[in-house]
Order: structure tokens, then C-alpha cells, then sequence
């Protein structure tokens, strides 16, 4: 019994899109720090059930298991997701990444913690802040004159400098502060008096009181913008070589005395909120911090527009403020004395700062702060949004808005709370249903029950082409690994590193690194010079290494996302080179359409998982030799997943026809494949090889010939029986 018989692709891909929709409700444990392009734990939790339950996956995905003695390794850890539903349902873990912020994460998620303890930290640290910064995160109501509203966010303009004048002047690219769908009308900001005004058509938005006509339009177009005062065309970046400046235009705040009042509370600052902020700024110059990094941003791929924009330090990247703010927060962190709630308290710290600082944006649409990693990047935009470092409470004790420590603390404590109470959601026609998981725990021990065996979590900070493991001691390999072309993880999530290690001090195990940015990355980065060979050549010595720490039989499995055919010579010569065979590749969902990064674009938000073993059994009907063959496979599976709810796009097909191909590839080159031969003649082998199967646009011209639909149809949320048997397979 196993993967290639017990897993369904139309069960599997409903669950993974409905916890791709809103993951924190399925996986709390994500929200103990931000990691990037999580896979759904349901896919690794089918997968795991697939293998080792013995029977069909939709028979067994709702009970609570317990498999003692089964060893899972995940050479490419990342936030853990595969590492964490194996540890979840009893296995023994081994993970190695080779970025420290990944292993800090991971470790952090896993460690048991007292959360009576944590929730005490944690409320004794909002005090202090409220005690001593609190004042300067109110504003006083214009409707009603509450002097101490809370601000919620805030909001800033960069400004530019005309190089030909000198003078100064705003660099709004539109003047929508708010859009109607989640307010009754729109807001524009005047582009002459700075005044709030809404309006229900902003095509036509009228005049504001001083006289102005209004504007949905703003002065920079194209990263131009013509000087207000002598018209000189001026190019971004638009304030020479040192840091942007920025403006406060605007402020969303919250008025419980206006619950009743529609929509959301704006207003332009007035001379109070000018003034809190200069006292910010003195109270800023007049500390010495100690916890605020000095490090430079080094260049990279990612980082490179940081310099572009004159951002030179990390402490470039935050106003007085939010400088005050962490500052502040560090040094009550520090003085904490139990060790392990200090170490949740940082983590929380650095999870918040992706919150707190000038380069998080407004959503006009969604009214909320979208924090610096929403798009997998450093997005420099000309209007900022700085969100209450504190957070706000409602009357019922819930945050409003996002982005301050009470946020923050709430999804780290719900995240914990899941590590001893873990669930699964299941739907009944439309009803949701909660399904409590009772004898399953995440963790080494589990400090709700202490008579609990306790489980073995090796966690590593090390690259696994170096990695040692006995032979014949792993019951399967899960992993997520890097994709060619990848979010650059090292560059990005230095901007927490810094901070985080700062708090903790150098010395603190795990945080001993300099930095999260490493030569062996296994990414493609044109600042590095690491190219589709070098990312070839790793991922090759990784899967050798875990495949000779496989058992007889056991498998590799890995999910791989790309719509080009040179992202897959890298997978098929690490598998051959590996020796391995792959018996499935098999499409789940691994993204939500909708996601800021992909939206709009040609990106699939599909994932092929791909299962190898060195010997095993894959179904006859799998197996094809041309385009038309693929067709019919792609076909069946294409109809699973409208049946569960996705719409399939071109790039989606692409990336399950690939995937097919790919494998088809491999067992074609398996009996003659030579290791030794360079990379560049692997390559062309394995291209070869691979259009000789079929092409991506064959398959799809194919598959149009056929009448495959090009849109969803309506289906069943849940699978219904299909067993499928190995009766008719073919051995390797």
C-alpha cells in the first residue's frame, strides 16, 4: 500500500485550495513567523496517510494516527510545513536548511511552551508599551473631539526634490485614499489643501471645499514626475542618493463611540498629531539605542532596488517612531527572564517588524497594511502606511486592524494553542466542520500530557549537500526544495535576522551566523552568478545523499512548481543522478490565484508532487509515449480538479504536463543514464528526450482537439469511492 495507490488528486486539491484560501484557519502553527510560499499541510498530511496508513487517503484523513518508529527527513526545511504533519501524527523529524532564520522558525514552532506564562509575558509587555509609548499612537476625533482615539494607521507620502529648482513636492501616484468596497464611498485627498473628501463616482469626484477640483490621478507617472513649481521632469528615485523623506497625509483611526457609523474613520492630521510626532522624533534623538542594527544592506537581487532608492542601512528602512517603538520593545524583551518565553517574545518581534516599517503599503481596497513580504520582495512605493505598533482591541477583546503586537501575539498564541489541540476542517454540503484530531501533538513532548512518549526533532542549520545520514535509516524523504528562479529567502528574511539577532545576542544558539544569505543557496541569483547548472548540481548531491539514507523501497517525494521546460532538467538529472525513479507526478494546488505575487500574472498556482524510489510499482495506466497519450492522462486529471473547485489556466497545464513528461523522461533514461557525464551534456540529453515524449504546446493543442473545457465546471467538493489497485502495474 502506497502513494501511488492510496493518494486522489480530486480529494487532495479540495482540501489544499480551501486552506490555501485563508491557511492560518487550517494550520494556526503557520503564524508563529512568516516563512514564504508555505505548501498546504493537507497535501504533506495526505501524503504521509497515502504511504503509511494502508489505506485510501479520504478513509483515513479524518482519524488520529500515531506512527512511532517511521523516520521523515526534509533536507530543504523551509518554515516546516512537511516536517511539522510528519512530527504531528508521531513520526521521528530530521530537517537541515541552510538559513538560519529558517531553522530559528521551525525550532520555535516545534518547542513546547507554557502559553499561561507566554499570555502573562506577553500582556506584561503591552502594559509597559502602553505605559510608556502608548500616547503617541492617539488622535483626537474630529466628529466627536475624543481626545484619545486610537490611531490605527498612518499614512505618508514620499516627497520629492526637483534637481533643477530644489524645491520639494508630493509624490502621489493617485489621490484614492479608500475605495467603496469596503467603505460606503471614496476617499480622495486633495491635491492642493491636503483635505479628506468622499465621493461615490471618482471620475467625476467634484470640488473640495478650498476650491480645488478633485483628482483620482496623481503626479508621478512611470516613476516621472514634473515639478508643481517649475515643471522639470523629474525620474525616480526621486531624492538623490540618500533615504526617501516622507509627509503624513492621512490617518485611519478607531472610535468605539462611532461603532454605529458606517464604513471606516479618516481624517487629515491635524496640529496635535504634528506635534505627537515631533515629540516622537525628540524622544528618538535624545535615545541611545541598543537594539536598533547598524547593518548595511548588501546588495542582491532583491535588495539591489533598496540601494537604488538611497536605503543604505536596514535603519533607513523605518520612521522615528517605529525606530521608538522596537527599540522599546527590545529592551523589555531583554530583560525577560525565563529563556524560553524570551525566545518566543523575539520571535514575535521579528514577525511584527514586517509590519513596522516604510515599506508596507495601503491596501485602498481591503483598508489594511500589507506588510513588507506581500509580495516576496522589498516594494518601494511612493505612499507608505505605518500601522499602531501596540494594536487595538474592540469592546469583545478582538484586534482591529493588522500590524501592532496585539496581532501579533494573538496568531502566536492560537498557533501554539493548535500544537497541543490540532484539527482538520472538514465541509458537509457547506457546512464546516471542525474535527478535533485528540492523541495527535506537535512537538517533542507535549506539556499537556506528560505521559506522552516523546519524539525525536533533530533540527539542523546546515546545507544538506554535506548532509550524513546512516544508510537505510529514513522511512521516507518530504520535502518542499527551492525552485530554480525562487523567491530569494536569504535576502529577504535578513531584514528580521538583523533585528533578531541583535535582540538575542550573537551567542545565541542558532543565531551564531552573520547572516541569512548563504554562497551554496540552491536559488538562481544573477548578483551570485548561480545559475540552472549550479542549482542542478546541488539538488542532485542532496537527493544522492537522502536516497542512499532511504530504505528499500522507500520514497523521495518532493513538490516542484515551473511553467518552463529548463526549471525540469535540473529535476530529472537530480533524480537520475540520484538513481531513483519517479512513480508519480501527481498536480495538487500550492498557491491561491489571488495572491498579491502571482495575481495578474501567467504563473500556475499549481504544484506537481513527484514520488521516486529506487524500486516499487507504478500504475500501467500512468505510462505514455506521446502527446496524445499525456492528453488523456492530463484530461482525467484536469476533470478532478474542476471537480473540486480550481479553474485550471494555461500555466497550470503547463506545469502538470512538464511534470508528466518529465517523469516519462526518467524512466526512459533510468537504464542508460550516467551520472559522470557533465552537466551541460545532461541537459541536452534529458531535452531531448523529453520533446521526443511531447511538448507542452502539443499536449494543450491535444487537449483543445479533444474539447477538453477551458473553463471550471460545477462538481462535488468530495470525492467519491475510487479505489484504485496496482493489479495492472508496471515494476522498476
Amino acid at each position: 500500500m502506497s502513494i501511488e495507490q492510496n493518494y486522489d488528486v480530486k480529494f487532495v486539491a479540495a482540501l489544499a485550495l480551501r486552506e490555501k484560501q485563508i491557511q492560518q484557519n487550517y494550520r494556526p502553527i503557520i503564524a508563529v513567523h512568516k516563512w514564504f510560499a508555505r505548501r498546504p499541510g493537507s497535501l504533506f498530511r495526505a501524503l504521509l496517510l497515502s504511504e503509511f496508513a494502508g489505506r485510501a487517503v479520504e478513509e483515513t484523513y479524518y482519524g488520529a494516527h500515531s506512527f512511532d518508529g517511521i523516520v521523515i527527513a526534509d533536507p530543504f526545511m523551509g518554515g516546516g510545513t512537511p516536517l511539522l504533519e510528519a512530527n504531528r501524527i508521531g513520526c521521528d523529524v530530521i530537517g537541515a536548511d541552510i538559513n538560519p532564520m529558517a531553522v530559528w522558525v521551525v525550532r520555535e514552532e516545534i518547542e513546547a511552551i507554557d502559553l499561561r506564562e507566554y499570555t502573562k509575558a506577553a500582556e506584561g509587555l503591552l502594559n509597559h508599551l502602553s505605559e510608556e509609548i502608548g500616547h503617541l499612537y492617539r488622535t483626537r476625533c474630529p466628529i466627536t473631539g475624543r481626545a484619545d482615539a486610537d490611531a490605527k494607521y498612518f499614512l505618508w507620502v514620499k516627497i520629492g526634490h526637483c534637481r533643477k529648482c530644489q524645491r520639494t513636492f508630493d509624490l502621489f501616484p493617485g489621490y484614492v485614499l479608500a475605495r467603496n468596497a469596503r467603505h460606503p464611498t471614496y476617499v480622495l485627498v486633495c491635491a492642493s489643501c491636503g483635505e479628506l473628501n468622499d465621493t461615490d463616482d471618482p471620475a467625476r469626484p467634484g470640488m473640495c471645499s478650498c476650491g480645488t477640483r478633485l483628482t483620482a490621478e496623481g503626479p508621478v507617472q512611470r516613476n516621472k514626475c514634473a515639478c508643481p513649481h517649475c515643471g522639470h521632469l523629474n525620474s525616480s528615485p526621486f531624492d538623490g542618493d540618500h533615504p526617501p523623506s516622507h509627509r503624513m497625509f492621512a490617518i485611519e483611526y478607531y472610535n468605539p463611540g462611532l461603532k454605529d457609523k458606517q464604513g471606516r474613520l479618516f481624517k487629515k492630521p491635524d496640529l496635535e498629531d504634528l506635534r505627537r510626532m515631533e515629540e516622537t522624533e525628540s524622544l528618538w534623538r535624545r535615545m541611545r539605542p541598543s537594539f536598533v542594527p547598524e547593518d548595511a544592506i548588501p546588495e542582491g537581487d532583491e535588495s539591489s532596488r533598496l540601494h537604488r532608492w538611497g536605503y543604505q542601512n536596514f535603519r533607513d528602512l523605518f520612521n522615528a517612531r517605529q525606530l521608538l517603538g522596537l527599540e522599546t520593545s527590545a529592551r523589555l524583551i531583554a530583560r525577560v527572564n525565563d529563556p524560553r518565553i524570551r525566545r518566543a517574545l523575539a520571535t514575535n518581534f521579528s514577525d511584527l517588524l514586517r509590519y513596522q516599517n516604510m515599506l508596507c503599503r495601503y491596501d485602498t481596497m481591503a483598508l489594511k497594511s500589507l506588510d513588507v513580504f506581500s509580495i516576496h520582495g522589498f516594494p518601494v512605493s511612493n505612499v507608505q502606511v505605518e500601522s499602531n505598533l501596540l494594536g487595538i482591541r474592540n469592546g469583545n477583546a478582538l484586534p482591529v486592524g493588522s500590524g501592532g503586537w496585539i496581532n501579533i501575539i494573538e496568531k502566536y498564541t492560537k498557533a501554539k494553542r493548535y500544537c497541543t489541540e490540532p484539527f482538520e476542517v472538514a465541509f458537509r454540503g457547506k457546512r464546516k466542520i471542525t474535527v478535533p484530531m485528540r492523541g495527535e501533538w506537535i512537538g517533542e513532548r507535549n506539556p499537556e500530557r506528560p505521559e506522552a512518549a516523546k519524539r525525536q526533532v533533530d533540527i539542523r542549520c546546515a546545507s544538506s549537500t554535506d548532509i550524513t545520514l546512516p544508510p537505510s535509516s529514513l522511512n521516507a524523504v518530504l520535502t518542499d526544495p527551492p525552485y530554480f528562479g525562487m523567491v530569494q529567502y536569504g535576502e529577504l528574511m535578513h531584514f528580521c535576522y538583523v533585528w533578531l539577532r541583535k535582540l538575542m545576542g550573537e551567542h545565541s544558539p542558532g543565531l551564531e551566523l552573520l547572516t541569512t544569505r548563504h554562497a551554496d543557496e540552491l536559488t538562481g541569483n544573477e548578483t551570485a552568478e548561480r545559475g540552472l547548472e549550479c542549482f542542478a548540481e546541488g539538488l542532485a548531491k542532496v537527493y544522492s545523499r537522502m536516497a542512499r539514507a532511504l530504505k528499500a523501497g522507500a520514497p523521495l517525494v518532493f513538490t516542484y512548481h515551473h511553467n518552463q521546460q529548463d526549471a525540469y532538467l535540473a529535476v530529472g538529472m537530480a533524480i537520475l543522478d540520484a538513481g531513483l525513479t519517479c512513480s508519480a507526478s501527481l498536480p495538487c494546488p500550492s498557491e491561491m490565484s489571488g495572491s498579491i505575487h502571482i495575481h495578474g500574472t501567467l504563473s500556475s498556482i499549481l504544484d506537481t508532487v513527484f514520488v521516486c524510489r529506487q524500486t516499487g510499482a507504478t500504475p500501467r495506466s500512468w505510462l505514455f509515449t506521446d502527446a496524445e497519450g499525456l492528453a488523456v492522462i492530463l484530461a482525467d486529471e484536469l476533470a478532478d480538479l474542476r471537480a473540486a473547485g480550481m479553474k485550471p489556466t494555461t500555466g497550470d497545464i503547463r506545469c502538470m504536463a512538464f511534470g508528466h513528461i518529465t517523469r516519462m523522461a526518467i524512466w526512459r533514461l533510468k537504464p542508460v543514464w550516467n551520472p559522470k557525464v557533465a552537466t551541460p551534456e545532461k541537459f541536452a540529453i534529458l531535452r531531448k528526450t523529453m520533446n521526443s515524449i511531447a511538448t507542452a504546446d502539443a499536449v494543450q493543442k491535444r487537449l483543445e482537439r479533444m474539447g477538453v473545457p477551458a473553463a471550471t465546471i460545477s462538481g462535488s467538493l468530495f470525492c467519491e469511492d475510487d479505489t484504485r489497485t496496482l493489479a495492472d502495474a508496471v515494476a522498476f
